[in-house]
Parts: C-alpha cells; structure tokens; sequence
C-alpha cells in the first residue's frame, strides 16, 4: 500500500491521513520555503488511539499544546516519538496505540527535508523515507534523535529498575549504533532460554545453547549502558544545579546485574537458575542508584525527586546534543503543572535554546511571557 505513496496517486489511500480534520487551531508562525533546522514540521495521525483522523503544524523553538485533560494531548506527542523513533515511550507494545476496532495506525510527517511515514498493524508494519519503501530502518533512524519529559518520569526514583533500565535503553538506541538489535537479540535468547528453565526437567544441554548469544549481546549492552551512566553524570548535575538552583549533588551508579564476566556468572548461577526456573544474572538485572548528596534519592522530598528525573532527562537531551552536533527534539508532557511557579520558569529557561520544544499542559498562566506558538486542542 505504500506504493501508492510511492506514485504519489491524488486519489486518498486508507492508510494515509490525507482527509485529516486539524487537530489544532491556527499556528502562530511564518512558513520557511527551506528548512535549515531539524525541525519537526508536521504531523498526521490516523487510527492513533483516540483519533481517526487528525494533524498539527510545528515551529522552531517553542511549541505549546494547550487543552483540558482526556483531549489527546499526550497522544499527539507519543505519535511524534513514534514517527522520529519508531518507538513509544509509554508502552513496550505499539499495537496498544492502534484505535479501538482498526487494523494499525499511520504516522505521517516532514522532519526537517525530510518525509517520514510509518504504518503498524497488528500483522505488518510498513515504513517509507520520502516517499520510498525501507526494508531496514537504519537510515531513517539516522535523522533524528528525541527526548521524552513526564510527570510518569518520578517512576525513574520510586519504581522498579525496570523503569530505569528502559531509560538507559531510550537513550543508548538513539546514541549506540547497533545497540537496538543488539537489545532485541538479547530479549529473544533470554526469552528461549527461560521457557527451558520453566519446564519440568530442563534440558540443560538444550537450555546451554543459548548461553553464548546471551553472552554476546548482554556483553554488549552494559558495556554501552555502562558508558553512558558515565557520560551522563556531568550534564545532569549541571541541570539540576540549572533547575534547583540548589548545591544539591546528583550522582549516579550503574548496577550491573552480573560481573564482569557474564560468561562466568551465568555458569556459576546455573543451580540458582534451575532452582527459580529463571535466569537471575545479567542485563535484565541491571539498575541505576540515584542519589542526592550521597543519600538515596528514594528518601528525598517529592521536589527534589521530581527536579532529579527533570534532570535526568535534560542531562540526556544535552548528551545527544554533543554527541550529534544537533539538538535533539524535546517532547514535554504537561510536567509543568507539577512544579512550583519558579521552577517551571527555571526549567523553562534551563531548556536548550537550539532545540525544538513541544509543550502540553492545561494552561499557561504560570507563562512569563506571551507564547508565539501554541496549539488549542
């Protein structure tokens, strides 16, 4: 079906959002006939959770999405994460996006000069750089990077290293050449390896064969997490200290969830594995200690946690900045609300200059100056 596309037929195809309704009122902004900045300009949806069919203009700089609550604002900014990423950072699964009694939902939308579109359904997915088929996602992954803000981020303190750990991941896929198959290799091996263990007498001989790709890719992967807990920790503290205006120090640790040897830990956990019928070491184990002036940052004040995981998330978009030479897109889900009336404007002005900025939130009371580009929902 993206053939049609390919043809550029006048005629609408299903899966395209071409007869979209605007989602939003009119944009504040001047068109530019040529694009210089990798700037998100457009977005289409169809099929994506609550919306049929809808779309939105952006602008260099700031962007605000204004509206009430349950009105798609969070949506409307995961779709954008999904067409640059081809990832959501809500869910693991994309076919929880596709709308109730639909077959997949279609992202449409120019990055910079370029035209992205991505279809997913539940039987097949389908992707197309300017109007032409990719078998492989790399190039289209090449174009830009992203950085996901919101009030769910407090998890990255109070929940489980899961959470953590899928940090570590949104930022080493985007970072790490390779490092997103490398990560799907490893689930696959450690998912075979576990339906072994789980059987009555496990075939350890069976359950072995995967020990060496698990190695392999899990080798891999805390290296590169390892890493960026390293590079990570001089821009986030910057931010904090930007954010809080505190003398607070944010320090970091990553916790491997096996020894450096991961070939030998797994060996030497192999009784404790057919004990629990699990495999208990390695990346699928891993963690990030967060602290606050050498304390634990899960006994910290709300504030604080809150200002840490803002830094934490604006410590990353600055690493991409560096590693790239191009600012990455800052996709902000109603965090504001949250923070009292100076932090909001001390991360407000914290922000990178050069990075395009999408907002939502319910109103912009707390705003110090007028908006030029905002979008009523």
């Amino acid at each position: 079906m993206i053939r049609a596309l390919i043809r550029r037929v006048r005629v609408p195809h299903p899966w395209e959002p071409a007869q979209a309704k605007p989602l939003c009122a009119a944009v504040v902004t001047s068109r530019l006939v040529r694009v210089t900045a990798r700037v998100l300009r457009s977005l289409k949806v169809r099929h994506f959770r609550c919306f049929d069919a809808h779309e939105a203009e952006f602008a260099a700089g700031l962007n605000f999405i204004v509206g009430l609550n349950a009105r798609g604002k969070t949506s409307l900014l995961e779709a954008a994460c999904i067409l640059v990423r081809l990832q959501s950072p809500r869910v693991t699964r994309l076919a929880s996006a596709i709308q109730h009694g639909r077959r997949g939902f279609v992202v449409d939308g120019h990055f910079a000069e370029r035209h992205l579109q991505f279809y997913f359904g539940k039987e097949r997915k389908k992707l197309a750089l300017d109007s032409v088929t990719q078998n492989r996602s790399h190039e289209y992954l090449q174009l830009g990077r992203v950085m996901w803000f919101a009030n769910t981020d407090i998890d990255l303190v109070r929940g489980g290293a899961e959470v953590r750990r899928r940090f570590l991941d949104f930022v080493c896929t985007q970072r790490e050449p390779g490092y997103r198959s490398v990560l799907r290799n490893y689930e696959r091996a450690l998912r075979s390896r576990n339906l072994l263990l789980k059987q009555t007498s496990p075939r350890w001989r069976e359950v072995f064969v995967f020990d060496q790709p698990l190695v392999d890719a899990g080798t891999r992967i805390s290296e590169a997490r390892a890493r960026l807990a390293v590079d990570l920790s001089a821009p986030a503290n910057e931010s904090h200290k930007a954010i809080s205006r505190s003398r607070e120090t944010l320090a970091m640790e990553y916790l491997r969830g096996a020894t450096a040897d991961f070939a030998a830990a797994l060996t030497d956990a192999r009784k404790e594995d057919g004990r629990l019928r699990q495999t208990t070491v390695g990346p699928h184990r891993d963690d990030l200690a967060l602290s606050l002036n050498e304390h634990s940052a899960e006994f910290a004040s709300e504030g604080q946690q809150r200002t840490l995981v803002l830094a934490l998330r604006l410590g990353a978009a600055r690493l991409l900045a560096a590693h790239f030479q191009t600012p990455p897109l800052l996709l902000i889900d109603d965090i504001f609300g949250e923070l009292d009336p100076e932090r909001r404007n001390a991360l407000l002005n914290a922000l990178p200059v050069d990075s395009q900025k999408i907002i939502t939130t319910t109103h912009l009371d707390w705003l110090e100056t007028s908006p030029l580009n905002m979008l009523q929902l």
